[in-house]
């Protein structure tokens, strides 16, 4: 299993903090994000590759190519500006 946490605008967007799901074999983090877009509507709008969001797996930001294994923590978030 994977636990995957949504931040702020995409929270919102998606309407949901968080959420479990089962890994696939052989998953990456491109794959998690194909699978969430094709929940259609607000995931694939969300999730678009044009617009900006960052993902970390496990507290350490992440690539698309990254890839997944059972227990890990990932957070999807849009990008932050510090101040």
């Amino acid at each position: 299993m994977l636990t995957i946490l949504y931040f702020a605008s995409l929270r919102e967007s998606v309407g949901k903090a968080g959420e479990s799901l089962a890994l696939p074999v052989n998953a990456t983090v491109a794959g998690l994000v194909a699978e969430l877009r094709s929940r259609g509507d607000a995931w694939a709008a969300a999730l678009d590759a044009g617009k900006r969001w960052r993902v970390a797996v496990n507290q350490e930001m992440a690539t698309l190519e990254t890839p997944l294994h059972a227990g890990d923590e990932v957070a999807i978030f849009p990008p932050v500006t510090g101040g």
